[in-house]
């Protein structure tokens, strides 16, 4: 396996596993990052079947691993699994990555999470879709753009404010009509409110390491990451 990619350190139980590719070793182009997909089993030897790939469109629909036939691509935002041998996978480049186990290691979950669906509710729909007890979750944030490179305008804010005036302090005023926008922080406030504490992870910036990281803010058309996770076998 790669050893530029991303090994989550969260106190996950022993049979979850998770991992993030990176773009070591590959160009931008997004149709070599289709191939790249398509080859991924080969270049993670323990990975038990192929990724559940979805075709995501910003939204909160969460699928259920059990219910994905291999070959299709449903339209969603989030997987999860019950099922040992079941890979959970979402692509991003910018955007948030977010990992879910529950402290039994008989559950998980991989969200794409932008300001979008963060502000439509992926994070509760995927909880919700956990069939788990929210205290005994565990979530880890992959790498996502940063707060210091992430500028939105006021729309974007008052979306988030309206839902929880407490979301003003992901938000740092940078120009007129313009703020730097803390996904991280963002996600860790929608987790808290539904008793998800146990939080990992959230220290990248995306935009800012391009040697590391795909950005579509960035470099516009480009490839992703792919984030994982399966129980396993």
């Amino acid at each position: 396996m790669n050893p530029e990619w991303i090994i989550p350190k969260w106190p996950a139980p022993p049979s979850v596993r998770a991992l993030v590719t990176t773009r070591s070793g590959h160009d931008a182009d997004p149709q070599t990052a289709a191939i790249r997909r398509q080859r991924l089993r080969q270049e993670i030897p323990d990975l038990p079947a192929d990724p559940l790939w979805l075709k995501q469109v910003h939204g909160i629909q969460v699928q259920t691993a059990e219910n994905i036939r291999h070959g299709v691509m449903p339209v969603a935002d989030a997987c999860a699994a019950h099922t040992p041998g079941l890979v959970c996978a979402v692509l991003t480049a910018d955007c948030l990555p977010l990992l879910l186990c529950d402290q039994d290691g008989t559950s998980v979950a991989a969200a794409h999470a932008g300001w979008r669906g963060l502000a439509a509710g992926v994070i509760e729909a995927s909880v919700a879709a956990m069939q788990v007890e929210p205290a005994r979750l565990l979530a880890w944030m992959g790498p996502a753009i940063g707060p210091a490179a992430f500028e939105v305008g006021d729309e974007v804010r008052a979306v988030f404010c309206r839902h929880d005036p407490h979301a003003a302090e992901a938000f740092a005023a940078h120009a007129p009509g313009k703020w730097l926008c803390n996904l991280y922080q963002l996600a860790r406030q929608r987790l808290a409110a539904l008793d998800v504490h146990q939080v990992s992870g959230g220290e990248w910036c995306t935009f800012s390491e391009p040697q590391r990281f795909y950005s579509y803010r960035r470099d516009g058309s480009t490839g992703h990451m792919a984030s994982l996770i399966w129980l396993q076998e």
